[in-house]
């Protein structure tokens, strides 16, 4: 079971990927990561009270809540909202593809900060990741410039930027809520807090950015069908890894769950033929990303 759970979170993201692109194609400002953030904040808020009342109320202190909303910070905010501005400027395969950099950066900090050995294979997968982001960046950038698009060679160098700081947001938010975890060992309490903490955090930035001002407007008064399906799928995306992870050890889900790129590539061909081309380069970069989280995982 914990397999197929495994499964339907890598079907989840992908198709969250793909409507993230379908839904921008609108030319709206909002690309769904504050709907998304309202929807896994509801989601895992009802996980926890379900299955507390169900099976009684892990304990919790308030060093746990601090780890969770510091987690919510560097996962829901940085993490999840560059994430969606990364896809929104690359395409769903290229944006995919560079989501591997979320077990690179955890495994640097792994090694700086929690004291963990740095093995052969771990080395190799880094390698095959900084491989595969090398190829994405050349084979975007030959071709931007030799079609003279300046304005597309800047949404992509944005939208790579946004890829890199995601992973680091994520890597650190991974070391938080492992901190949270080990006092309150509630994954579902974990996920209600970091949403609540990233969707007020983002509320706070519209304050001071109009951009940000016209997403949150647009999520209760432009309702946009990509949108939502991209918000809905991509929190139950990370129920489903909850769930997995209840059955199954770290890195099977992990593994299984990286597959999330081939399964984008396979839908963005089909639903995104007016917006993003396959190529051999992109298709090439997704299993080096891969075949390094891979290596990682093992290693």
């Amino acid at each position: 079971m914990g397999d197929l759970f495994a499964i339907a979170s890598a079907l989840c993201f992908a198709s969250a990927n793909v409507m993230i692109v379908r839904g921008a194609a609108r030319g709206d400002d909002d690309n769904g990561a504050f709907l998304s953030l309202l929807l896994t904040a509801a989601i895992s808020a009802l996980g926890w009270a379900a299955i507390g009342l169900a099976r009684g109320f892990e304990p919790v202190t308030g060093r746990a809540i601090a780890w969770f909303a510091g987690a919510g910070v560097f996962t829901m905010f940085i993490g999840r909202v560059f994430l969606f501005g990364s896809v929104q400027r690359l395409g769903a395969m290229r944006g995919s593809a560079m989501k591997r950099f979320n077990p690179f950066f955890a495994v640097i900090l792994g090694v700086l900060v929690l004291g963990e050995t740095l093995s052969g294979g771990m080395a190799a997968g880094m390698a095959l990741i900084v491989a595969s982001f090398a190829l994405l960046v050349w084979t975007s950038f030959r071709r931007s410039a030799g079609e003279a698009i300046a304005g597309d060679a800047r949404r992509l160098r944005a939208g790579y930027a946004l890829a890199v700081v995601s992973g680091l947001g994520y890597a650190f938010g991974y070391l938080f809520r492992k901190m949270g975890l080990a006092d309150a060992p509630d994954a579902w309490l974990g996920a209600a807090v970091g949403s609540v903490v990233g969707a007020a955090l983002f509320v706070a930035t519209a304050l001071f950015s109009e951009r940000y001002a016209r997403a949150v407007r647009a999520t209760f008064t432009r309702a946009n069908p990509w949108l939502v399906g991209a918000g809905t799928t991509s929190s139950f995306g990370q129920v489903f890894y909850f769930a997995a992870l209840n059955t199954l050890p770290i890195s099977r889900v992990a593994l299984i769950v990286s597959m999330e790129v081939f399964v984008t590539l396979a839908l963005g061909a089909v639903f995104l033929r007016k917006h993003e081309t396959l190529t051999v380069a992109v298709a090439v970069a997704a299993a080096l990303g891969v075949a390094g989280t891979a290596c990682i995982l093992q290693g």
